[in-house]
């Protein structure tokens, strides 16, 4: 099962969950209902963005530990200015 499988169908998963509460099938107390559920949606999201933002983090801090990663992504850089110089548009302001 590739990655996109798998997040496809945790969301699919999830999410019907959550219309099963809405939609009152799954039986929750009225509290939770009326004071918890509106609100999970963005608590997901935000929690999504905070994750995204930690692993971005976490990824640019130890970047320099991969050397030949690093090396590469220099090489695609300096690439992608010799085929932009070639077209007549100046990069390096």
């Amino acid at each position: 099962m590739t990655k996109a499988t798998e997040a496809l169908l945790t969301v699919f998963a999830i999410s019907s969950i959550y219309f099963g509460i809405y939609a009152k099938v799954i039986p929750t107390p009225e509290i939770f209902y009326n004071e918890i559920l509106p609100f999970l949606p963005l608590w997901a999201i935000v929690s999504l963005g905070a994750y995204s933002l930690a692993v971005l983090g976490y990824r640019v801090l130890t970047f320099k530990d991969k050397p030949e990663k690093y090396k590469e992504l220099l090489g695609q850089i300096d690439e992608a200015k010799a085929f932009y110089k070639s077209k007549g548009i100046d990069l390096d302001e």
